[in-house]
């Protein structure tokens, strides 16, 4: 386990999960399930059954430093890597793997975000027990496609193009194509086709295969963290990330190599995932009452109401009648009624807040 190293990415805002995420307190650092851990927390519990303590290495928003080193206390702070600016998951990669490369140049590299559900953590670890298995021998960039169960437009999608034969693993595919978010009639021709598979966002790679990757698809990116070498792990490195990140393109993993790369496999498994990426995909990911109602608050008074959301603080009384299909959230102050149908639009009405009623509300 010496070469297995583990990198969760814990930089985003979880705009679509507001008012209860906020850009102060985003969604991975919230107890959203109501299990008494956080996002960020089950994501590192999770990994730390295959990766020692020592090996970990979250990647974040300057902003959110104290919140990562209280939350995972097991860390040094040396392990929490901070973004001067967001640039998307490409930089992010870049700047941990070289992180990386100053330590162990032999390393085995897991990917994952801080705000997934996984809810059968035992297929999950042996499957990224298989990845590793994989790519320590081959010159592969991995990544996990999930079993999709409906036509699904908010995720991205995986097409396989061959079956892989490697040991005893029989689930591991060539990739063929990455479609992202498809809408509702070619989600249903993905799913109908039997090819296509959740993209995860979950990676395994060797260190040598992602930075030849960076170095044949990203070259600028990897000759800008190339360039830290000598300040990593230094009272230099701020002053060198925040000059890097400057100059630095705002692109994504996916669409910067993976997209692009030859050797890019997938393990076509399921593990119970959800991004939760919506308060939709919350609903789907908890227990609902008789009438399909997701409650969490203690003072909540239902009547005729039913397939909705209700998210309050316990200090609310909340008393709703002939409501159907509704999210319901209140927090610092803050009441969003939405139909779930409409869920999509937070973002909008995010941004249409922070421009009328200012950033304290956002």
């Amino acid at each position: 386990m010496k070469n297995t190293f583990c990198m969760i990415m814990a930089g985003g805002i979880g705009s679509r999960f507001w008012p209860l995420s906020k850009t102060s307190r985003p969604k991975q650092f919230i107890d959203i399930l109501g299990t008494g851990e956080t996002l960020i927390q089950q994501t590192f519990r999770r990994l730390s059954r295959i990766c020692p303590l020592e090996n970990f290495l979250v990647v974040t928003n300057l902003d959110y430093r104290e919140m990562v080193l209280k939350q995972l206390p097991g860390l040094k702070e040396e392990q929490v890597l901070c973004e001067p600016l967001r640039r998307n998951t490409a930089p992010c990669v870049a700047y941990a793997c070289h992180k990386i490369k100053h330590k162990n140049k032999d390393a085995n590299i897991i990917v994952a975000p801080s705000d997934h559900l996984i809810s059968n953590e035992d297929e999950f670890i042996n499957q990224l027990t298989n990845g590793l298995q994989y790519v320590s021998k081959n010159d592969a960039l991995l990544t996990l496609g999930i079993t999709p169960n409906r036509p699904e437009t908010g995720y991205g999608y995986i097409q396989i193009n061959g079956i892989i034969s490697f040991g005893e693993i029989n689930n591991l595919y060539k990739v063929k194509t990455f479609t992202e978010k498809p809408d509702l009639k070619m989600a249903r021709v993905f799913i109908e086709s039997g090819e296509f598979f959740w993209n995860s966002g979950i990676f395994i790679w060797s260190l040598k295969s992602i930075i030849s990757a960076f170095e044949t698809h990203l070259p600028e990116v990897n000759e800008l963290f190339s360039k830290g070498k000598k300040y990593y792990y230094s009272k230099e490195e701020e002053a060198f990330l925040n000059k890097t990140y400057s100059e630095c393109p705002n692109i994504s993993i996916d669409y910067g190599v993976m997209e692009k790369a030859q050797n890019v496999y997938v393990l076509c498994t399921d593990f119970g995932w959800s991004d939760l990426g919506t308060w939709g995909s919350l609903w789907d990911n908890t227990q609902h009452d008789e009438t399909g109602n997701s409650i969490n608050g203690d003072n909540v008074q239902l009547y005729n109401t039913q397939n909705c959301i209700i998210n309050v603080g316990n200090e609310k009384l909340v008393v709703a009648e002939g409501l159907d299909g509704y999210i319901v959230v209140e927090a610092d102050g803050i009441l969003l009624i939405c139909r779930k149908e409409n869920e999509q639009q937070i973002r909008q009405f995010v941004n249409d807040v922070r421009i009328n009623k200012g950033d304290q509300y956002v």
